[in-house]
């Protein structure tokens, strides 16, 4: 495997960890049925993202990477912070829209940085993009 193609995988799976810990997070938050259950279904898209790129790497005979350890402890206060002020829907889905805006500004980078990586791991990362993009869409109803 190339070093293009580890790259993204890793960056790939890193993305798709911190979505899936942040839903894990909010979920202890999350009083309507209906955001309830958006959230359920993008976390499993994201859990079947990361396992493809875990098996990915894998069959590469590499590694995944976790996320960093700051960048997942600021992540987490700050989702804390902001939903012990104001826990509703409407909060909620303002932090998962940011959060999707991050991942498709930062993997839709390696996107573009890696541009020799494999076309498995280019057409995974842009998956990725169209899932953010889509509950993206899905969070404006809770605003």
């Amino acid at each position: 495997m190339d070093s293009q193609t580890r790259s993204l995988l890793r960056e790939c799976s890193v993305g798709c960890k911190m979505a899936v810990n942040s839903f894990n997070q909010m979920r202890d938050f999350v009083t309507d049925e209906n955001l309830k259950s958006v959230l359920d279904t993008y976390d499993k898209k994201h859990k079947k993202y990361e396992e493809t790129a875990a098996k990915l790497l894998e069959e590469g005979g590499s590694e995944e990477k976790e996320p960093g350890v700051m960048a997942s402890i600021f992540s987490r206060l700050s989702t804390e912070v902001k939903l012990l002020r104001k826990d509703d829907s409407n909060q909620i889905a303002k932090l998962v829209m940011d959060g999707c805006s991050m991942g498709i500004q930062t993997l839709g980078g390696y996107v573009n940085q890696y541009k020799n990586a494999s076309s498995q791991s280019s057409s995974l990362a842009k998956d990725i993009i169209r899932t953010e993009e889509s509950l993206m869409k899905d969070m404006q109803k809770f605003l």
